[in-house]
């Protein structure tokens, strides 16, 4: 295969499935996509279902968790006669297609000469999903039907003419009907795009010539991870993670990880994790894996992602875990499980390659959801307010601020698009001080918000992360926990399970404090630079008392601005380490 080609067809890949995320950033009515870019696209091999290409702008965890939806909807697509021209599948099941049942997946099928070349597939969130809940997120769900109406692989575009009934099945049992009848179609156009793309290379290389790259583009990444994978020390490297509770029952829900490292193979071994909880922080298995390739893409972020850079994994993972989930188990709050899985990945192989890991983010999405009628318009609203935190520090620098979350990139909504939106008020958005955990290298700080009702509405509360904090690596020490707390009648309180409540009355001027964490720290503290702590003090990333207790910085604030006294912070130094 020519190289050049071999790189440009590449590109031309990677640049179709761009579009297709920026049109239907675009085009999408809703904020959860327009403004939070809640959404993904792919292409994937017609007869494997492996991915090929993906485009930048969605979450990670959808790009990884398509593969697997494709491959599902490719078995029970050849029981029903095989892709047809025009045909347009839809489902949200998540024991299929993994995450939870807001992420709707269109699949379309793309023929060449007849013939089947490709597929194409669109993940978008949906605002709202019915069930008990405005926004889906369920803290108090048992089951899975409490979380909303469930999607089976079926043709929403049989032969190019729409399901007209299937799409009012759709916007009868939804509390925004305008906005999810608009999403879904804007996300049925995008295949527009990746159609007109595809065809536009078949015609300058040929149906052969592109077939082939395809497949080659997938060898050489599972050739370039397989090369990453053998510079690792073989051998078994464990780490566990805790999720608070569940929403449900007040217990500690564990997710353990054996990582075994052979030759150029790697193997995840989740087999002493708990089952599955009661309550909704559950996790799909294919959204286990697809978080484990995501972690071994953060580390090696060279290699192109498609199903090749996928292949040299195996998985141990018990059918009915909290990282399995079977029928009826629920999963809206699967992004809390996800987090866990992700850092105990970085956990184990920082055991072995310390240098190329980082330490944990703050690991929790800690959704905010708002839901009512806008006194203004009458129309119900549903607002999703994900978190922003710090990433954790690592051997060449200190962790990402104010980040979004590494696994599912969700974008926190502009403070004055929500006000425009919502009937809601905004006192606070900062970065959050101490938050990072402290290290040569040190985690990046979280956030904190407020905002008070104009209107009578519900919230609900779905995060997590406040009795088992980000660890540190290396010796770095672990970042502040998440915080949530409501002023209600003038009274300040906390919820009985800390980061999780279901549909709490909010009257005029109530509001909600929410606090996420930083990221885990790297290295010991001691052996940062006084300059870095003076810095970190400046720009108000940590405290004075801090910069004493943890780092020995001996600081001098008579001059208005912290200086670090070099001196008498060595002297403290020595006496701490001693």
């Amino acid at each position: 295969m020519d190289p050049v080609t071999l790189a440009v067809v590449r590109g031309a890949l990677e640049q179709i499935a761009d579009e297709m995320d920026l049109h239907l950033i675009h085009a999408a009515i809703s904020p959860i996509i327009s403004e939070t870019n809640d959404c993904a696209h792919g292409i994937f091999l017609p007869g494997t279902g492996e991915t090929v290409a993906q485009g930048r702008f969605g979450l990670p965890v959808f790009l990884a968790n398509m593969q697997f939806t494709v491959q599902n909807l490719i078995k029970h697509v050849s029981q029903k006669g095989g892709f047809k021209p025009g045909d347009v599948w839809i489902l949200n099941d998540p024991y299929l297609c993994g995450t939870h049942l807001q992420d709707v997946v269109l699949v379309a099928p793309h023929f060449v000469e007849g013939e089947l070349f490709a597929l194409l597939a669109s993940t978008g969130h949906w605002m709202d999903i019915g069930g008990s809940v405005p926004g889906g997120w369920a803290p108090a769900a048992q089951d899975i039907h409490t979380e909303g109406i469930i999607i089976p692989p079926v043709k929403l575009y049989d032969n190019g003419v729409l399901n007209e009934g299937l799409v009012s099945m759709f916007t009868g049992n939804v509390r925004l009907p305008a906005q999810i009848e608009g999403d879904m179609f804007a996300m049925a156009n995008v295949f527009n795009v990746g159609r007109r793309g595809l065809d536009a290379l078949v015609e300058r290389y040929g149906r052969s010539t592109l077939g082939d790259c395809l497949l080659e583009m997938n060898n050489r990444s599972e050739q370039q991870m397989r090369s990453y994978i053998s510079e690792i020390p073989d051998g078994t490297y464990f780490a566990e993670d805790f999720m608070d509770n569940d929403g449900i029952v007040d217990a500690p829900i564990k997710i353990a990880l054996n990582l075994t490292v052979k030759g150029s193979s790697i193997h995840f071994d989740f087999s002493e994790s708990d089952t599955a909880a009661r309550g909704p922080l559950n996790l799909a298995r294919s959204t286990t894996q697809s978080t484990c390739f995501i972690a071994l893409k953060h580390i090696f972020s060279e290699v192109p992602v498609n199903g090749g850079a996928f292949r040299p994994t195996s998985f141990d993972i018990v059918e009915g875990s909290v990282i399995s989930a079977a029928y009826p188990s629920p999963v809206s709050g699967y992004l809390e499980p996800i987090g866990r899985v992700f850092d105990v990945v970085l956990g184990a192989l920082a055991q072995a390659i310390p240098d190329r890991v980082p330490a944990p983010a703050f690991g929790t999405v800690g959704v905010v959801t708002a839901g009512g009628k806008h006194p203004d318009t009458d129309d119900y609203f549903v607002a999703v307010f994900p978190y922003p935190g710090g990433y954790g520090g690592h051997s060449q620098g200190d962790g990402l601020v104010n980040g979004t979350p590494p696994v599912s990139m969700a974008n926190f909504m502009s403070i004055e698009a929500s006000e425009h939106r919502y009937p809601l008020e905004f006192d606070e958005f900062s970065l959050r001080e101490d938050s990072g955990g402290a290290g040569q290298f040190r985690g990046g700080c979280g956030t904190q918000y407020r905002f008070r009702a104009r209107s009578e509405f519900v919230i609900s509360v779905l995060g997590d992360r406040q009795d088992h904090r980000p660890f540190g690596i290396c010796g770095g020490q672990a970042a502040a926990p998440s915080i949530v707390r409501l002023g209600i009648d003038g009274k300040e309180t906390g919820l009985p399970m800390r980061s999780k409540a279901e549909k709490l009355a909010m009257k005029p001027g109530d509001w909600i404090f929410a606090a996420s964490p930083g990221g885990g720290g790297f290295g010991n503290p001691l052996h940062r630079t006084l300059d870095s702590v003076q810095e970190d003090l400046n720009l108000g990333y940590i405290s004075v008392d801090t910069a004493r207790a943890v780092y020995g910085a001996v600081v001098n604030e008579d001059t208005g601005k912290a200086i670090v006294d070099e001196v008498a912070s060595k002297a403290l130094r020595s006496n701490m380490s001693a």
